[in-house]
């Protein structure tokens, strides 16, 4: 693709479609052309604050950008999507790619007719406190994520599975690198018909396993990923964007050297530092870095190279297939 200023468009005027306006209108060799959205007035204000054009259906972005931003209902997906990618479109589509696993597959079908490049924003592949952590290319044995919020009174279409936990099931899918196996999962509908909470165990080939808790009724604000590998143990803060590693070496063998001193009755347990003997390292982590902009940033090259995504249909598919499976184990108990 030429070197000029690439025309982007956004659907969905919501909060995630405002904060994928306000990226593109800030970012230099991008020219935000329009958003669309049903809602007049949605998409009115938006189109005021950015300087563009305001259009009710995503069909109308047809001929006038090489890229877009969908941000639109995840039940509605298929319809936002389907004019743009007939038209080989790119497309930049919000988590979860679509309500479910047949919808993804569709919209990969559309997109290979079309020859669109599409990524799927699953914006926490670009934390910079995971992208540390998956720097070390470890290989989890067992991965604990925690995600807990107070009801955001949006994406009230899906549940809290859906919505939030997905993020967690892609970067465990992406560490682990292999199907899963057998899914056990409780949860528990309060504000409408889908979960509110949900708790799951994941057992994966090859024997990995992880542990997802997410609520969106929660009065505190937790975002943790925990990761046990042979040869580290790593603790990420979404958040806070921050990453900590103890590694295998030299901690294992001090902490065995000092459990045998005490069996042998040679040393007081109180002697013993915990924290000194397994001492937690900082990763190096951008703090200041914006995920949506690089993310971003990464779509732009994609569609510019023509060359795969960094986030793809296939990877998202994954993520809806098992999120799907893990609500409908939830559902039987």
């Amino acid at each position: 693709m030429p070197c000029e200023s690439l025309r982007v468009g956004v659907v969905g005027c919501g909060r995630m479609g405002r904060l994928h306006a306000r990226t593109w209108a800030a970012m230099p060799g991008v020219r935000l052309v329009g958003v669309c959205d049903p809602i007049e007035t949605a998409r009115a204000q938006v189109a005021a604050q950015f300087g563009c054009e305001a259009f009710e259906r995503p069909e109308a972005l047809v001929g006038r950008v090489d890229a877009v931003s969908v941000a639109s209902t995840t039940s509605r997906r298929v319809e936002a999507v389907g004019p743009l990618l007939a038209a080989g479109v790119a497309c930049l589509i919000e988590k979860p790619l679509a309500a479910t696993v047949e919808e993804c597959r569709r919209i990969g079908e559309m997109a290979r007719s079309g020859g669109a490049v599409v990524q799927v924003g699953h914006i926490e592949r670009f934390n910079s406190a995971v992208m540390a952590a998956m720097a070390l290319g470890l290989s989890p044995r067992f991965v604990e994520a925690v995600r807990l919020s107070p009801l955001p009174f949006r994406s009230l279409d899906v549940g809290v599975v859906m919505d939030v936990m997905i993020h967690d099931i892609d970067i465990v899918l992406s560490l682990v690198g292999v199907p899963a196996g057998r899914v056990d999962a409780i949860g528990a509908a309060v504000v409408g018909d889908s979960e509110d909470l949900c708790s799951a165990r994941v057992e994966f080939e090859g024997g990995a396993a992880a542990m997802f808790n997410a609520s969106r009724l929660s009065h505190r604000v937790e975002r943790r990923l925990r990761i046990y590998a042979p040869d580290a143990f790593v603790t990420v803060d979404y958040h806070k964007r921050t990453a900590q590693v103890v590694r295998r070496s030299p901690a294992v063998e001090a902490l065995r050297a000092a459990v045998a001193e005490v069996r042998a009755g040679r040393a007081d347990p109180s002697s013993f530092d915990f924290a000194r003997l397994a001492p937690l390292e900082d990763l190096p982590v951008d703090g200041s870095a914006d995920a949506l902009r690089l993310q971003a940033e990464s779509f732009t090259r994609a569609v510019r190279r023509q060359t795969p995504p960094a986030v793809g249909i296939d990877d998202a598919t994954r993520a809806v297939e098992l999120a799907t499976r893990i609500s409908a184990a939830a559902r039987k108990r």
